[in-house]
């Protein structure tokens, strides 16, 4: 199986090689090629956008390895919300992921990576949850404040809209199937 290892660091003052050594000691153990290594020196994790990771998400979508290998999992991502992208897409794509130092590797079927899949999913859910309550709550507050929500009604919203248009743009679709 061909690998990526991931390791980052946030300031000069850390050493990369404390988590190099302990994934390379991984990979070894475990029989896993390491074709390449992504490694991001002084860049803090709440950044959503950086240098090596996104190299390593474009080489992932190029089919480039099969698996991701990080030292801890807040070395991806220190915003659940990042984090929870970043994994939902290496499952779509049945990335593999190990986590050396937190136990995780989504290729075993054990009881901690079903409850580790699971919990992921409340988050995620959870997550959208809140987005939802906020946006409600915000045009509650907005109609309230009198501001009036929509498009705003004028001449053309008078006619009645045609329906060809929509018939024909469905049936273009169904011949092209």
């Amino acid at each position: 199986m061909k690998i990526a290892i991931y390791a980052r660091i946030s300031t000069s003052f850390q050493n990369i090689e404390t988590q190099l050594n302990p994934i390379r000691d991984y990979c070894n153990r475990n029989g896993l090629e390491v074709v390449t290594e992504y490694l991001e020196e002084g860049i803090s994790g709440t950044k959503a956008t950086r240098p090596q990771l996104d190299r390593l998400l474009q080489d992932m979508r190029d089919r480039r390895f099969d698996g991701i290998v990080v030292y801890k999992l807040d070395r991806l991502g220190r915003s659940l919300k990042h984090l929870l992208d970043l994994l939902s897409e290496f499952k779509n794509k049945g990335i593999r992921l190990v986590s050396v130092v937190d136990g995780i590797d989504t290729a075993n079927d054990s009881p901690m990576n079903r409850a580790f899949w699971q919990m992921l999913g409340v988050f995620a859910e959870l997550e959208r949850e809140i987005i939802v309550s906020r946006v409600n709550d915000g045009l509650r507050n907005a109609e309230k404040n009198g501001v009036v929500l929509g498009r705003r009604k004028g001449s053309k919203d008078k006619k009645r809209r045609r329906k060809s248009g929509y018939l024909l743009r469905y049936a273009g679709k169904e011949k092209s199937k």
